[in-house]
């Protein structure tokens, strides 16, 4: 009589399948920090200005912009979705928040809340036709895209809108003992998005849609409703990026955000998040964008143009998700 071989029930492969993507996120992350670290150092060592006091500064600042977006793109990629539209929303953001202060007299709170809103109406848009209308994320991002950069050079005729309150420069350029408000603004966004997506319904659903959508549907989770949530907190985030992209160069530039979308994105799949699904954290993404912001920062500082700078990202994106899926097959998160 022969042995026969067990084969795992379907519980212990979803649970390997679990602690194989958890542990391949680990290695990612750890893998994106030890990187940035590298970079920081080699940039330190043969850029002399890298190192200066004012450039940390202004790498803390610029950094600002896509670290507070990634947060809501993380949302959003967990889920198993994509979000294209992020740097033309926060244009749109941007320029109409800048309008509602230049053009209607309104304060700066008001403008910099208008702003948030239009990103958020934004995010609305692409949720619905993502769980109502059923489009593929891609597609319904990519149109937004289209449709927020038209409505970007019809509200300003192509021209940069200027006139904001002096006060509104502190969102963007401001201190308080000694820390850019941008930077604290990164800390309060990540820590709120990491309560989120660890202690609320919204997280632990996104996880699970991430995973596998139809399981999650047959499961009783309301996908329509918390689908459509992620992308409006995408937008959201995208409307507070364009701010302070506004503020820090105190005007409304309807030519902004053009491929800070790709910045954004690879900052997410850097910082471990899968492309697939499931997977992804906040800290992670802010690891991530501070390496991009790093990189385009000490290309700056060695005069390498940004047509290489871009080859630079989308190559490091190519590699970000070919390891993603190594990592899966290796510890058995993806059977494909």
């Amino acid at each position: 009589m022969t042995e026969r071989t067990k084969s795992p029930s379907t519980g212990d492969r979803g649970l390997l399948g679990a602690l194989g993507d958890r542990l391949s996120g680990a290695v990612s992350q750890v893998a994106a920090a030890g990187a940035l670290i590298v970079v920081f150092i080699v940039l330190s060592v043969i850029a002399p200005a890298f190192l200066t006091a004012d450039n940390l500064f202004n790498l803390g600042s610029q950094t600002s912009v896509n670290a507070v977006m990634a947060v809501g793109v993380t949302l959003v990629i967990i889920t198993g979705g994509i979000d294209l539209s992020v740097g033309s929303v926060a244009a749109l953001s941007g320029v109409l928040g800048v309008l509602l202060m230049a053009e209607y007299g309104f304060n700066p709170l008001v403008g910099v809340v208008g702003g948030i809103l239009v990103g958020a109406v934004a995010g609305l848009v692409n949720g619905l036709l993502v769980s109502v209308v059923g489009l593929p994320p891609f597609i319904a991002t990519l149109g937004m895209l289209s449709v927020a950069r038209g409505l970007v050079l019809i509200a300003t005729g192509a021209v940069a809108v200027f006139g904001a309150p002096e006060s509104f420069r502190l969102l963007g350029q401001g201190v308080i003992n000694s820390i850019p408000i941008p930077v604290l603004l990164i800390a309060l966004v990540a820590v709120a998005g990491h309560v989120v997506l660890t202690r609320t319904r919204l997280g632990r659903y996104a996880y699970v849609m991430g995973s596998n959508m139809e399981a999650a549907r047959l499961s009783g989770v309301p996908v329509r409703r918390y689908t459509t949530s992620v992308y409006v907190l995408s937008g959201a985030l995208a409307g507070l990026g364009g701010m302070i992209a506004a503020s820090r160069i105190h005007s409304g530039q309807p030519n902004f955000g053009e491929g800070l979308e790709l910045d954004v994105i690879a900052a997410v799949v850097i910082g471990g998040a899968s492309l697939f699904g499931g997977r992804g954290t906040v800290w992670g993404s802010l690891i991530g964008a501070f390496l991009v912001a790093v990189i385009r920062n000490g290309a700056v500082q060695l005069n390498i143009s940004t047509f290489y700078q871009n080859v630079l990202i989308g190559v490091i994106i190519w590699l970000a998700v070919w390891w993603d899926r190594y990592q899966r097959r290796k510890l058995g998160g993806d059977a494909t």
